[in-house]
């Protein structure tokens, strides 16, 4: 049996892993009361209820920073801490301007007027305070890429296959910086700053980020499987390529840079495709794999770990059907990304159960553990299909209330929509208040 786990730390690098699963936590926690909002301004007749097209946009900027930026990134300096062994401080002075930088994007919205702009990947307020908070907290992410990516360099350890894994999303985390960067110099001086602007200034870094994401997703995947029973058949040496594999379309973006202005289509159809034909690359086969072993097992009994697994696999499969599906700017686009961010998302909760008592915290063994990431994926499901179902009669993204213009079978679509993310919303409160009630105990 091939063992895929990490050792966790016992040391005071245990502390800085704790600090980085607070503040994901604190994270979805404060971005989870802004999406019940959200949800019902899209909803029928909740929407006439809640008619603020202005706090709609608002409220949905600081909800994805929140939901997907901080909680991804804050996530990853928690694996990343667990591979961490040199310069304490640095990781600490990382961690610390992360949620000096997540506290100041969280106060913004009610700091002033907010004039909302719903650019794709970061989308952002336009008020200083903002982008003072979203700065420091890009500073601090910066410094624990290049803290981990150096202590796992030179470390003399034996590095497990895990670490490798790992050590891929740094790389690409790395190349997301640097694109992000890149751009910034690259828009020409001619554009003024407004959403056209903060799209060019996010696509190409946004785009490489996700593959950081998915990189983390896949060592959960292994993670999840050996720590709920599963025999995988795969070996140490074929993880370790197709981890490798998963990275290797990063490395193509300083030629996409190189050839092509960061304002010209042909930049921004470059990214896209790299997203949309390697996005899934390794994915594909690994996921086929645990699948297949999951299966041969026939294991009896449900764990958390397990529902979160198989439910993971299949919302990034959902995910990428509906990538390809994808041909104009309607909710399409956000049934796509709401499935591949929600498969991120429940291999993190996963893993989260299984690291509570590591962590020091109380053991969640209560049945609600079991039937969370079940729950969560039920109603997400019905929020995904909504949004494709509706995609299809052209109903457009980022509109609330009466703008959307629903009528007939598109009520029906976003009706479901709006139920499945009320579902999702009890799922993702259940999972906060185990969570809670076992760093609590």
């Amino acid at each position: 049996m091939n063992n895929f786990t990490l050792n966790i730390p016992q040391n005071s690098f245990r502390n800085l892993a704790i600090g980085w699963l607070l503040l994901a936590i604190s994270s979805l926690i404060i971005g989870g009361l802004l999406t019940i909002l959200i949800v019902l301004s899209r909803t029928p007749i909740f929407q006439d209820i809640i008619p603020w097209t202005d706090f709609f946009h608002t409220a949905i900027v600081v909800h994805v920073d929140l939901t997907v930026l901080v909680w991804f990134l804050a996530f990853a300096g928690l694996l990343w801490s667990l591979m961490t062994s040199r310069c304490l401080f640095c990781g600490k002075i990382a961690l610390l301007l992360a949620a000096i930088g997540t506290l100041i994007i969280s106060s913004a919205p009610f700091l002033g007027d907010g004039n909302p702009l719903m650019n794709n990947y970061i989308p952002v307020l336009q008020m200083p305070i903002f982008f003072i908070g979203l700065g420091i907290f890009a500073l601090g992410f910066s410094i624990l890429v290049i803290h981990s990516l150096l202590s796992y360099i030179t470390s003399k350890n034996s590095k497990t296959v895990l670490e490798f894994g790992l050590f891929t999303g740094l790389v690409t985390a790395l190349i997301a910086i640097i694109a992000f960067i890149w751009s910034y110099f690259g828009i020409p001086k001619d554009i003024e700053i407004g959403q056209y602007y903060y799209e060019l200034l996010f696509w190409g870094g946004g785009h490489i980020l996700q593959f950081t994401h998915t990189q983390l997703m896949l060592v959960l995947w292994l993670w999840l499987a050996t720590v709920s029973g599963v025999k995988l058949s795969i070996t140490p040496r074929l993880a370790i390529i197709l981890l490798a594999l998963g990275m290797a379309p990063t490395l193509l973006t300083p030629l996409i840079y190189l050839t092509h202005n960061v304002n010209s289509p042909e930049s921004l159809t470059a990214f896209t495709d790299l997203m949309k034909y390697g996005g899934g690359i390794a994915a594909l086969p690994l996921g086929l794999i645990i699948v297949l072993d999951v299966i041969r097992a026939a294991l009896p009994s449900l764990k958390p770990e397990r529902s979160a697994l198989i439910i993971s696999i299949f919302f990034f499969a959902v995910g990428g059907i509906i990538g390809f599906l994808i041909h104009s700017s309607n909710v399409t686009i956000p049934a796509h990304y709401h499935a591949s961010i929600f498969a991120i998302t429940i291999a993190f909760m996963g893993i989260t159960y299984h690291l509570m008592p590591k962590l020091g915290f109380k053991e969640i063994t209560s049945k609600w553990a079991t039937w969370q990431p079940i729950i969560y994926g039920a109603g997400q499901l019905m929020h995904v299909l909504g949004f494709a179902w509706s995609g299809g009669y052209g109903v457009q993204r980022k509109t609330a209330g009466a703008e959307q213009g629903l009528e007939g079978m598109q009520q029906v679509a976003m009706g479901i929509m709006g139920l499945g993310g009320m579902i999702a919303i009890i799922g993702g409160v259940i999972f906060l208040m185990l969570v809670l009630m076992a760093m609590r105990k």
